[in-house]
């Protein structure tokens, strides 16, 4: 079976059986068809470790869209964009304005540039740079939770960090990182994000001459909403397959230049989408 779909599982069973119930508490969300509020059971600070030398962490037992999840990095990170057409999705049409942007989020802050050494820079161009002049710095990170632009953001980031770390294993460099993600809705998201942010180490590490290794992804808030345990449990009696093989376009050494005919993924056997899955905003 896939180590994603193990990591899922456990964790969902977990959440299940012993996490806590914010039923009657105050809370944020509400469902988009009636407005209700929608109440989750949730656990606290998940730890899932993925050693893409070994396996892409890609879900098997419902289909992970791939290409559009590295689509959405691309938008964040390569276009850092916060225009909708920039993107070919539309998972986050429930936040644009007017003007057809989600204000001053996601990409908007990895785009905006600040001063570093007596230079103008941005966040993903921070980090591709420092992996080249000094890849043992402990210092290599974005971070799109900037308490400055909260407030005329559409929503607070919920993946909001990445740390990269180099080590050299036998005379071979290998980008880690760690992803941090203040919540997740893990039936809509979880395979998502594990996917796209291997995609995105994978992008960097090629980019930076090195190989991709560890993704460790820290969840504060995991939580499963109550209308979306029927389709956990469904998912839990599920049958795994092996992982797939996902592999980058070896050709592309500008980060700029990758597009999603880029990704590569071969074998891939999954189980029958969920459809019509409730979501809360």
């Amino acid at each position: 079976m896939s180590y994603a779909d193990k990591c899922f599982k456990k964790m969902c069973r977990d959440i299940i059986n012993h996490g806590t119930n914010t039923k009657g508490e105050k809370v944020r969300p509400k469902w988009v068809d009636d407005g209700s509020f929608a109440y989750t059971i949730k656990k606290f600070g998940v730890v899932h470790e993925y050693d893409l030398r070994k396996e892409f962490p890609a879900l098997t037992l419902r289909r992970v869209a791939l290409k559009s999840a590295m689509d959405e990095i691309l938008w964040i990170y390569q276009k850092k964009s916060n225009r909708i057409k920039d993107l070919n999705s539309h998972i986050w049409d429930s936040w644009t304005d007017k003007f057809g942007t989600i204000g001053t989020a996601y990409g908007w802050v990895i785009g905006h540039e600040f001063n570093w050494k007596d230079k103008m820079i941005d966040q993903m161009d921070y980090v591709l740079e420092q992996l080249k002049e000094s890849p043992f710095s402990r210092r290599i990170i974005t971070n799109m939770y900037q308490f400055d632009y909260l407030e005329t953001g559409h929503l607070d980031p919920c993946a909001y960090s990445m740390t990269y770390n180099v080590t050299d294993e036998n005379g071979e460099l290998v980008l880690n990182a760690i992803l941090n993600q203040r919540s997740q809705d893990i039936l809509a998201a979880n395979g998502w994000n594990v996917a796209q942010y291997a995609i995105l180490l994978m992008m960097v590490a090629q980019v930076s001459n090195m190989k991709a290794g560890k993704l460790i992804h820290v969840i504060a808030d995991a939580h499963i909403y109550d209308r979306h345990i029927p389709m956990i449990k469904e998912l839990l009696g599920r049958k795994e397959f092996k992982a797939p093989i996902v592999k980058l376009n070896p050709e592309v050494k500008n980060f700029y230049e990758f597009t999603t005919d880029d990704l590569i993924v071969e074998n891939y056997k999954y189980g029958e989408q969920i459809k019509n899955i409730p979501i809360a905003v």
